[in-house]
């Protein structure tokens, strides 16, 4: 794997202003030895579904061990005329000693548990957020969509073909790197499968068989240089009048020659894309190339790969561009970076709440761990969020509290608990091996088959994961929510 973009470039400066400000004042008012923390949560699932996954982890550490200041970035910071000389001269100096605690990437996820936990000094966990924000929001949002994309597929391989359609060179490498951990099998853009060896692919240019003049003869062209890969794109002229006869000349040209083809096949970028497959598939078994792959593009997602599926589309793969890169249907993702606790005098942590008069907008104060509670079967059945240190066994009866019916006494019964979070930075170094691509797209695979219930990986009405808490860690937020409005 080649080195990573942030051994070629320094982006320690992509942050909001304001995170500047603060800890110029932070600072120059309390004592940088006071520890706080801070949650990465988000409150709901993209596309009202029941489910996302958390991506973008990898970049984040990277991120942190990588981060100093350039003179000319201090020189910058300076023309602004709003920081202590003291400040600038510990920017010059800085770099992240804190730790972080994360779900290991690819986790499937769910809203308003803490997917990643920054413990460090004040100015340090501070000026950390905009990149780690960055970083899960578009990872996630990308690997979430495509999930769905994956799945109205039904078991057709996707390939991610977006980069030309991203809003940028980043948006486009690390996209394709989502999409892989989302579930697609490759990707059309170089450079993602140079940097993170996702397998690359792709077929041939409308401007090929335009240059040419001559389709039947850009065929040919094609064929001869490229025979264990050779996929046609029949739709410059008309595909079924001429694109597709003109292939099918090639396929028995090529067979006539004794050439084996590994893949071949053609693929088609416009049109009624049911209709034109089903007409294209008959045209082609008739020739007897029933083995001829049929693959299709042009702003697919999950809504009309669904459709296409439905009025009997005979499609074998799909080339998906910007509605992936772009999670077009919906593209925020909505994670937030809040303050959860910060450390007193005698090294405790004091849990700290974010009131609001939205309730999805009260925050899980305090240190706490979130564990995956499975069934007998190894479903998951919850998560449970509970104090920092809680012993939790749900093996015999486990009273837990759901905070939406917090009257009912509920327990978990012949269950194991498995904790989410894990420490993957600490003094600002990783503590664990850095996973491939290849393992981390595994291990969605693997819980989404068979961890993750099917009831909450539907499209419509989605089953709701349930969130619950330990009993000691709801009375702790409820007392907390009680102190604080007394105190407005």
């Amino acid at each position: 794997m080649s080195k990573s973009i942030y051994e070629k470039r320094n982006i320690t400066m992509m942050m909001d202003l304001y995170e500047l400000t603060m800890a110029n004042g932070y600072f120059q008012n309390e004592h940088l030895e006071t520890k706080v923390a801070f949650d990465v949560f988000y409150r709901r699932n993209p596309d009202d579904g029941g489910f996302a996954i958390f991506a973008g982890l990898e970049q984040v550490i990277e991120y942190v061990e990588q981060m100093h200041f350039e003179e000319e970035d201090i020189a910058y910071l300076r023309s602004l005329h709003l920081f202590d000389e003291a400040f600038l001269e510990y920017l010059q100096a800085f770099r992240f000693h804190g730790d972080i605690y994360a779900f290991p990437e690819g986790t499937i996820m769910y809203p308003g548990e803490p997917v990643l936990t920054v413990v460090a000094d004040i100015v340090e966990a501070q000026i950390v957020e905009t990149e780690i924000l960055a970083q899960i929001n578009h990872q996630s949002l990308i690997a979430t969509k495509t999930r769905r994309i994956v799945r109205a597929a039904d078991g057709r391989p996707v390939s991610d073909f977006g980069a030309r359609r991203a809003h940028n060179n980043d948006a486009a490498i690390y996209g394709a790197r989502a999409a892989y951990i989302g579930g697609v099998k490759g990707t059309a853009t170089v450079s993602a499968g140079q940097q993170f060896g996702i397998p690359v692919g792709g077929t041939m240019a409308h401007s090929w068989v335009m240059y040419y003049g001559n389709e039947l003869e850009s065929f040919r062209k094609f064929a001869s240089l490229y025979p264990d890969n050779c996929i046609l794109l029949v739709d410059t002229y008309n595909v079924l009048e001429s694109g597709v006869p003109n292939a099918i000349k090639v396929f028995q040209e090529m067979k006539d020659a004794g050439i084996q083809s590994a893949k071949f096949g053609i693929r088609i970028d416009s049109g009624d894309l049911a209709y034109l497959t089903r007409k294209s598939r008959k045209m082609l078994d008739e020739a007897g190339f029933e083995d001829a792959q049929i693959v299709i593009s042009n702003s697919l997602d999950e809504v009309t790969i669904g459709s296409i599926l439905k009025q009997g589309g005979r499609v074998d793969s799909f080339g998906v561009g910007e509605r992936l890169i772009t999670a077009k249907s919906e593209p925020v993702f909505g994670a937030v970076y809040k303050l959860c606790a910060v450390q007193k005098k005698d090294g405790d942590f004091e849990p700290r709440i974010k009131v609001s008069e939205t309730i999805e907008k009260v925050t899980n104060p305090g240190l706490k761990e979130v564990w995956r509670i499975y069934n007998e079967d190894g479903f998951a059945m919850a998560d449970l969020i509970t104090q920092k240190g809680e012993e939790v066994d749900p093996s015999e009866s486990y009273r837990f509290i759901d905070p939406k019916r917090p009257w009912k006494r509920m327990y978990f019964k012949n269950c194991t608990a498995k904790p989410l979070q894990r420490l993957m930075i600490r003094d600002g170094k990783r503590t664990e091996a850095e996973p491939s691509t290849r393992e981390i797209a595994a291990y969605v695979e693997q819980q989404l088959t068979s961890e993750i219930w099917q009831e909450e990986q539907r499209f419509e009405f989605p089953h709701i994961h349930y969130m619950d808490m330990s009993p000691a860690y709801y009375e702790m937020k409820m007392e907390l929510l009680n102190d604080t409005g007394a105190n407005l």
